[in-house]
């Protein structure tokens, strides 16, 4: 039987109604390790990191669990973990774990739309479905999946697309990488877009802005003002802004704040083809560069810490297969980042990492530098 840690970190899935209204309890997390049959589907154990609501999770806090989750896939025993947390933030905390946390052992995020004592509560379903992809062979090397509704979906691509329903995390553009069945659970597909960033340093001062027609810029200029090192921003389309925000962009680009456009529409890629002003083709040209395939929350995320510290990493298209960075490599980079001590053991890394949530962003001081994660080349 698979040993398989749980970390709870609150959310609806340990919350109960109130005369007040849906809240957390003191007890909530603890219920969890109560479900009857769950000691039918592995050795569990719960390791409670955090009982919050997800609104009020944060960048210092995703870090935090992805240190308790690292040190406990390091240790031999453990065969796989599942995460409980709210919906709310769900999709960009399994999305921080899939980079930060070097491991192929299965993690799964899971989480409820319903509280613990309401009609339909869907959250003692999602635990089991998860500790059964916990368990899994096919879930090793996947990265963190998250698992709803008895569907699994890659980290990266998952986002919340309803406030209420039960189904609300889908993969648009993409489609979930498997399900968890009566019979067993099956994956059709992985995202072979994965690699692991070795990190121990963030920086939160990263603003995520919202483009609009008739937007004059006054938010850039804050955030400027204000000292922000990046500002990530959702633009229109293929990643278009209005022009009457250009000389905000050029004023943010001269105080050197790292400026990520991505765009508002759920699915396709930025990609600057646009010469007008305003357009993609003509902020590249002006200094702006474009952000993955991801959204404006998740894309924040990933300009947050890279500007912490002059981290210059490459990415060799002969260090990898299949979007995996190759072994040796893998032990490259812990040994710059994390060396091993005097018994062997690797620590918490010296000071020379620094850490960027991102799946092809790579921060210079002087310069934003983008790569693409399927041809592996700069764009």
């Amino acid at each position: 039987m698979k040993n398989i840690v749980i970390v709870t970190t609150g959310g609806t899935i340990a919350m109960k109604k109130l005369p007040a209204g849906v809240d957390i309890t003191p007890e909530g997390n603890q219920e969890i390790m109560e479900l009857e049959g769950l000691t039918n589907l592995a050795q569990v154990k719960m390791v409670e990191f955090a009982n919050l609501p997800s609104p009020h999770m944060s960048p210092q806090l995703m870090w935090q669990l992805s240190r308790r989750i690292q040190g406990l896939v390091d240790r031999d025993e453990v065969d796989g973990i599942v995460v409980t947390h709210g919906t709310d933030t769900l999709e960009e905390t399994a999305y921080f774990l899939d980079i930060t946390v070097l491991t192929k052992k299965p993690i799964v995020l899971t989480a409820a739309m319903r509280n613990i004592n309401e009609l339909g509560t869907d959250g003692p379903r999602n635990i089991f479905s998860s500790i059964r992809v916990a368990c899994s062979t096919q879930a090793i090397g996947a990265g963190a999946v998250v698992c709803l509704n008895d569907e699994i979906h890659a980290a990266r691509e998952v986002n919340k697309t309803d406030t209420s329903n039960v189904a609300t995390f889908e993969s648009p553009g993409f489609g979930p990488l498997g399900i968890v069945d009566e019979d067993g659970v099956f994956f059709f597909r992985k995202s072979t877009v994965r690699y692991h960033i070795p990190t121990t340093k963030i920086e939160p001062h990263v603003a995520l802005l919202k483009t609009y027609t008739g937007d004059l810029g006054e938010f850039i200029d804050y955030a400027v003002d204000k000292g922000y090192k990046g500002i990530v921003l959702e633009g229109f389309g293929r990643g278009n802004v209005p022009d009457t925000i250009i000389n905000s962009l050029k004023t943010a680009i001269q105080h050197q704040v790292a400026v990520v456009l991505v765009s508002r529409a759920y699915k396709g890629r930025v990609l600057d083809i646009y010469s007008y002003e305003g357009g993609g083709a003509y902020l590249k040209k002006n200094g702006r560069d474009s952000g993955p395939r991801a959204n404006g929350p998740k894309s924040a995320h990933q300009t947050d810490g890279g500007l912490g510290k002059d981290f210059s990493y490459r990415r060799d298209p002969g260090l990898f297969r299949n979007g995996q960075l190759l072994q040796d490599e893998r032990e490259r980079q812990l040994e710059r980042f994390y060396p091993k001590d005097a018994r062997g053991k690797r620590g918490s890394g010296s000071e020379k990492g620094v850490w960027h949530y991102g799946l092809c962003v790579f921060i210079r001081l002087e310069r934003l530098r983008l790569y693409d994660p399927a041809g592996f080349r700069r764009r």
